[in-house]
């Protein structure tokens, strides 16, 4: 799952790495200042992107799927999460706040995720330690730099979240029980 507020990349990201072209819903926006002052996005993502990468491995296929963020659409991620392995968190450093409903429905349904910051051109590179203190994330989830244009960075990062999902996640605990 490719997951993130307006204008992370989801789209992008999925269509850099897509061996079929990519699924995409998308409209023209009408209102393109609701994104703020620097929008230069003239499109937005209606439903799910849908991506496939095929033979990752020797018989594995990887589908990937950008997930829309307005909490509209709640009943896709209800859907699909029982199916997910992880997510990739997209972040843009102008607008981390608009990450925390994101990651706050993948631990509130115990979903692992690694977050890339999305690094689009103007956008200032904080260290990732400086981001994962203002996103509140655990040291535990790993914060990777990727370019969501470009092939190998996403490549990249999709090895990071498989690294990630591949190890013991740690417990929960709720209260002295786990969960």
């Amino acid at each position: 799952m490719v997951a993130g507020g307006p204008q992370t990349g989801k789209t992008t990201f999925v269509e850099a790495v897509s061996e079929a072209p990519p699924d995409v819903g998308e409209t023209i926006l009408t209102n393109v200042g609701d994104f703020g002052p620097d929008s230069v996005k003239s499109t937005i993502t209606l439903a799910l992107d849908f991506g496939l990468v095929s033979s990752v491995g020797s018989d594995l296929d990887l589908y990937l799927f950008g997930m829309p963020w307005q909490p509209r659409f709640s009943f896709i991620w209800d859907g699909l999460i029982p199916d997910v392995i992880g997510a990739v968190v997209l972040v843009d450093t102008r607008r981390l706040a608009d990450a925390f409903a994101v990651i706050d429905l993948l631990e509130h349904r115990h979903l692992p995720y690694i977050v890339g910051i999305n690094t689009f051109d103007g956008a200032f590179a904080y260290d990732i330690s400086d981001v994962r203190h203002a996103l509140s994330i655990d040291a535990s989830v790993p914060i990777v730099r990727c370019d969501a244009r470009d092939r190998t960075s996403v490549e990249q990062t999709l090895v990071t979240l498989y690294e990630h999902v591949s190890q013991p996640q740690p417990s929960l605990v709720h209260a002295g029980e786990a969960i």
